[in-house]
C-alpha cells in the first residue's frame, strides 16, 4: 500500500456504527484493546507475537484491503467515481494510481472515504461481535491511528503503544523502505511522535532492542490481560440478553395470536 493509503482508509473510520448499545454500554469497551505505534516502530511484529500467544487480532489495514478487492461493491463504486484508470491489469485496485489522485486532494479523499469507511466498519463490527460471542476475554484492534480517532479511542478499554527510540525508528524506516534520511524524516514528521503516543498509552512495549526482549514484554502483558476480570460485566449482559429477547418474542406471539 502506498504511503498515506493506510491512513486514508483508517482515519475517521468509525462513526455511527459504534453507537450500537453493544459497544456503548458501560463496561463493554473493556473487551477491546487498541494496538498502535508509529511507522517502523515494530507494531506488526508485536501483533504477530500476540497472535502466536493465541490472541485475536483485528487488523484494520487488512480489512481496508479486503473490502476493495476485485468483485467487492466498494471497488465497483470506486471505479464509478474515479474511473477505470485506478484498476490494475488483473482488475484489482491499483493503490498507487488511486493514491496519486486523492492524496493531495481533500475533496476526493473524502469521497473515497465515504465509499470505503462504511464497508470497513461493517466488517470490523461483524468480527468483533463474532469473537465476543465466542467467549474471548479481549480482542486487539490493530490500528495505526488509534490516538488520532476519538471515536475509536472511546471503544477501547486499554491502549498499547509499540515504542522505539527516534534514531532506531529512523534507521529502520530507511532500511525497510529504501528512503533517504530526508525522505524518512518527512514521513515521520507527518505522524504524532512516539514520545507523545507513549504518554497517552495504558501500556508501552519497548521495541528498541532485540526480539527476545520485546517478546518477554508481550508475554507479560498478555498474561495481565488474560487474568483481568474486566470482561465480566459485558459477558453477563450477553448471557441474559437472549433470555430477555426470547421472553419478549414469546409475549409478542402470545399477544398477537391469543
Amino acid at each position: 500500500m502506498v504511503a498515506g493509503m493506510n491512513h486514508l482508509h483508517l482515519k475517521d473510520l468509525l462513526n455511527d456504527s459504534w453507537s450500537d448499545p453493544v459497544f456503548r454500554r458501560e463496561g463493554s469497551e473493556m473487551f477491546l484493546v487498541g494496538l498502535t505505534g508509529g511507522i517502523a516502530s515494530g507494531k506488526t511484529a508485536v501483533a504477530f507475537m500476540f497472535r502466536d500467544l493465541g490472541c485475536v487480532i483485528i487488523d484494520a489495514d487488512n480489512i481496508a484491503r479486503q473490502v476493495v478487492h476485485r468483485g467487492q461493491p466498494a471497488l465497483r463504486r470506486i471505479v464509478q467515481r474515479f474511473g477505470h484508470e485506478v484498476l490494475a491489469e488483473d482488475g484489482e485496485l491499483d493503490r498507487s494510481k488511486l493514491g496519486q489522485i486523492v492524496f493531495s486532494n481533500p475533496t476526493k479523499r473524502r469521497e473515497l472515504e465515504a465509499i470505503t469507511h462504511p464497508a470497513v466498519r461493517r466488517e470490523m463490527v461483524k468480527l468483533i461481535l463474532g469473537f465476543l460471542f465466542r467467549g474471548y476475554r479481549y480482542v486487539i484492534l490493530d490500528v495505526p491511528l488509534l490516538f488520532e480517532n476519538e471515536k475509536l479511542k472511546s471503544i477501547v478499554k486499554r491502549s498499547i503503544v509499540v515504542y522505539c527510540d527516534p534514531e532506531t525508528q529512523l534507521q529502520r524506516l530507511m532500511h525497510r523502505d529504501g528512503f533517504s534520511a530526508e525522505e524518512a524524516e518527512c514521513r515521520l514528521a507527518a505522524q504524532i511522535p512516539l514520545e507523545e503516543k507513549r504518554l497517552l498509552a495504558d501500556h508501552v512495549i519497548e521495541n528498541s532492542g532485540g526480539r527476545d526482549v520485546t517478546f518477554r514484554q508481550v508475554r507479560h502483558l498478555h498474561a495481565q490481560l488474560e487474568a483481568s476480570w474486566e470482561h465480566v460485566p459485558l459477558r453477563i449482559i450477553l448471557l441474559i440478553l437472549p433470555g430477555i429477547l426470547g421472553s419478549l418474542c414469546f409475549w409478542l406471539i402470545s399477544w398477537t395470536f391469543f
